[in-house]
């Protein structure tokens, strides 16, 4: 645990931007070879319009990075959040809350508050309008859902009383099990189910995209799975009835280009999934 907390402690740009690109290629070329699903669509086109705007939530993050470093040694420095009540606690103990409290406030309720505050849902569409889920989805967010998410990645930092090398170790996990949650692969049934109770699989997160309610509302766990199970928002349903995409937005032409997606936002009739 100790050469984790150093690693990451001083962790240089360039490995943070490798963890990125090699999890894309990685698996890139699994979903590739072993699809789930053999979607009938032009792979790059669509790739190219999710990963401008992986490049605007890097962007977005960049810009703001200098407020989550202030807030850490903030915190750090003053004593606050849980994990200064646990000094005598063992490293390992420390990482592991710390890491369910970035990913419980950070990721579970920032994504929960989007589905049901109607002018967050407008940004956080453009993620679940993609009817064609792979892994360049998983950073396929507004420029404005990059800005909501960060301030609860703020927010996650204060009441964990997260050090900056945590929250590095949490950046780099929760990229790597977006990725791999979204890809269009197919693990073996049982072996995504005991998955599922540690970690969001990518059965359990292919359900959050089916395109109705009440799946759509379900599985907001980015990270770790126990946070859906507490708060009663787990389901499950089988790979063959999947259907991506939002039912109320499923025309290409809504959804096909990054104009359309900066734009959906704004435009008159943007809701939400019928029940």
């Amino acid at each position: 645990m100790d050469a984790i907390q150093a690693y990451f402690s001083t962790i240089p740009s360039s490995h943070r931007a490798l963890i990125l690109a090699g999890g894309i290629a990685f698996f890139w070329v699994w979903e590739s070879a072993f699809p789930l699903f053999r979607f009938e669509y032009r792979k790059w086109p669509h790739a190219l319009v999710n990963l401008f705007f992986t490049a605007t939530t890097i962007v977005v993050n960049f810009v703001l990075a200098f407020l989550l470093l202030d807030a850490s040694a903030w915190v750090t420095g003053a004593g606050i959040g849980v994990l200064s009540w646990m000094g005598g606690a063992p490293l390992w103990l420390q990482a592991l809350v710390g890491l369910l409290l970035l990913d419980l406030v950070g990721a579970w309720l920032a994504h929960f508050v989007e589905h049901k505050t109607p002018v967050l849902w407008r940004l956080h569409l453009i993620h679940h309008s993609d009817t064609h889920i792979d892994t360049t989805t998983a950073n396929r967010h507004h420029p404005g859902e990059s800005v909501v998410r960060f301030a609860f990645t703020l927010l996650a930092v204060v009441v964990a009383g997260a050090p900056m090398w945590l929250v590095f170790l949490y950046q780099s996990l929760s990229v790597v099990l977006s990725q791999f949650n979204h890809a269009n692969i197919a693990l073996p049934a049982w072996l995504d189910r005991a998955l599922a109770w540690v970690v969001v699989s990518p059965d359990m997160h292919k359900v959050h995209h089916h395109y109705v309610l009440p799946y759509t509302d379900s599985n907001y766990g980015n990270v770790f799975s126990v946070w859906d199970r507490v708060f009663g928002t787990f389901m499950d349903m089988e790979r063959a009835r999947l259907v991506y995409g939002v039912d109320t937005h499923m025309d290409p032409r809504e959804h096909g280009t990054v104009g359309a997606l900066l734009t959906m936002p704004l435009r008159p009739g943007t809701k939400g999934p019928k029940g």
